[in-house]
């Protein structure tokens, strides 16, 4: 896999641009030095990508559906080489990334079939003599830019969809893991004609030039929601659509009437995935008084038996954050936290080792005001807070402006379906915390943008709809000319 050049139209060129800066989260020593794409290769890109786009979308679908098996069949092929390109470009434990290549393959492979059975619609005409139909058309040239976190299988939410229903698609990955993505976009242009897929490298200035470059009619973006409003404010100035999936400050409820321990178990679980760089990562729990005590004291034990370290270990359970500016964010929301009364209760520091290493945390005790309740913090930390009942919780759960997810623990199909209907967030996870569900859905509202990702959702978010109004035979109308009649 070659983990350097760009894919341009039928072409792999290296980049023309600076070279794009790439550290080892393990060590954060430079690891690679990637030359980035210039303005004329955004633009060939991007005018390769529109010359193709309608020879692709007059392609049969089981011509389309085909080609994306093969990717799909491709991954899998290159599971162990990817895996290992996954845990040096983002820090996180080999064991997760083997399952997140399956995973991509996964979403390649469903997006294939259900593109050949979900479209339009015939709906009740006017009158005899007449047919109505409504169609899912492809949009044109979709831009994806793809985070460091997840940049495999973040990609494969926005690309397999987008590709099934007939679009172009033109990748820029984060700097940080721009091994990985171009490794996936020589994989994706070996089963798509040329100009269907273009990968770019590149930082900032590379993005900025596809969100304005006139050829591109769709921005599906995951990332931060400040970058996000940016993007979709250059959207609507441009009259693009804006495809966001934002930041997160998910909660979680816990109620009396589970186990404890167990509960204590998803919550570590949910918070520390990826060090907890997830925009789905419970990043706030609110605890029953019932169980409050021995929530914790699990919550605590769990942590500080967390194995952090290489990983590339397979006894690792938390790797590096990815960057030195990401954990010391971590660190300036536990500082403030402290300094207005929380304490904390396991881990709090960084790793006095070479890298970004961070300890897992579980704090207590904190204000509901500070950055740690109310921005997302995205790091290896676990604020617990005791509440009398549901109404508290959710009413703090409610206290933020995001709406990606949440997760409730409880047997109690009333408190489920009360928290399903009140609390304004794109998905709710009951007792199994930050699942993705292929068929299901990951949203987010309010500050958590407004994409669409996986189930039949995320196959609609990369078309338009179209209405056909056919009368079968021309007849003059009598409404025509009323002052005729």
């Amino acid at each position: 896999m070659d983990t350097t050049r760009l894919v341009l139209g039928g072409d792999r060129p290296l980049g023309a641009g600076e070279d794009v800066v790439v550290v080892d989260p393990t060590t954060g020593d430079v690891a690679a030095r990637i030359p980035a794409a210039d303005p004329a290769q955004v633009d060939a890109a991007v005018s390769a990508a529109a010359a193709a786009f309608d020879a692709w979308r007059d392609r049969s679908q089981d011509d389309r559906s085909a080609a994306l098996r093969a990717v799909a069949a491709h991954l899998e092929a290159e599971r162990e080489a990817l895996a290992d390109l996954l845990t040096v470009d983002t820090g996180r434990p080999r064991t997760r990334n083997l399952l997140y290549v399956d995973f991509a393959a996964t979403i390649f492979r469903q997006y294939a079939e259900l593109a050949r059975l979900v479209n339009g619609r015939f709906v009740p005409s006017n009158e005899p003599g007449q047919l109505s139909i409504t169609a899912r058309v492809p949009v044109g040239v979709v831009a994806c830019l793809v985070p460091w976190n997840y940049p495999l299988d973040l990609l494969a939410f926005k690309a397999a969809p987008a590709l099934a229903m007939g679009n172009t698609v033109v990748v820029k990955g984060a700097p940080e893991t721009t091994r990985t993505t171009l490794a996936v976009g020589g994989i994706l242009a070996e089963h798509l004609p040329p100009g269907v897929i273009g990968v770019l490298a590149g930082g900032k200035d590379v993005g900025v030039a596809l969100v304005a470059h006139p050829a591109v009619d769709m921005v599906a973006f995951t990332g931060s929601t400040p970058a996000g409003v940016e993007i979709g404010i250059e959207c609507a100035r441009r009259h693009k659509l804006a495809h966001l999936e934002l930041g997160g400050k998910d909660p979680a409820i816990v109620l009396d009437d589970v186990d404890p321990r167990v509960a204590a178990k998803g919550l570590v679980w949910a918070a520390m995935l990826n060090a907890g760089q997830v925009c789905t990562s419970t990043e706030r729990a609110y605890v029953h008084r019932g169980v409050y005590d021995v929530v914790v004291e699990e919550a605590v034990d769990l942590v500080g038996r967390l194995r952090v370290g290489d990983p590339a270990d397979p006894a690792t359970d938390v790797g590096p954050m990815r960057t030195a500016a990401g954990r010391a964010k971590v660190l300036d929301h536990l500082a403030a936290a402290v300094d207005a009364g929380a304490t904390i209760l396991a881990g709090g520091r960084a790793l006095d080792r070479p890298g970004f290493f961070m300890e897992p945390t579980v704090v207590v005790d904190v204000d509901h005001t500070t950055a740690l309740m109310r921005e997302e913090t995205f790091g290896p930390v676990l604020p617990i807070v005791p509440v009398a009942d549901l109404d508290e919780a959710l009413e703090l759960a409610a206290d933020t402006p995001y709406g990606l997810g949440a997760s409730l623990y409880t047997h109690d199909p009333r408190a489920v379906e009360r928290v399903f209907r009140t609390l304004r967030v794109g998905g709710l996870w009951v007792n199994d915390p930050i699942v993705d569900n292929p068929a299901g859905l990951l949203a987010g509202v309010r500050a958590s943008g407004n994409g669409r990702e996986l189930g039949v959702e995320g196959l609609f978010a990369f078309t338009n709809v179209r209405h056909l109004h056919w009368q079968l035979d021309l007849q003059a109308k009598p409404w025509w000319y009323p002052s005729e009649g």
